[in-house]
């Protein structure tokens, strides 16, 4: 499962590597704009309460779509 969060004015939060350690990576309008380390470090770029997060489910192997 792939999660990744959006807000207001472009923004968007994504899980990342970065000198392989975990990063969240923020991104404005596709840019990258900072790799952060900690939910703090995020804050300061964007306000969390405005965040929405947005989660791409796989289907089921066997699945098949009725209709």
């Amino acid at each position: 499962m792939d999660s990744r969060w959006v807000g207001p004015d472009g923004f968007e939060i994504v899980p990342g590597l970065r000198d392989g350690r975990q990063v969240l990576r923020v991104r404005r309008d596709g840019r990258v704009v900072a790799d952060c380390f900690s939910v703090a470090e995020v804050a300061a770029l964007v306000d969390l309460a405005d965040l929405c997060e947005v989660v791409t489910l796989r289907p089921r192997r066997g699945f098949e779509a009725v209709g």
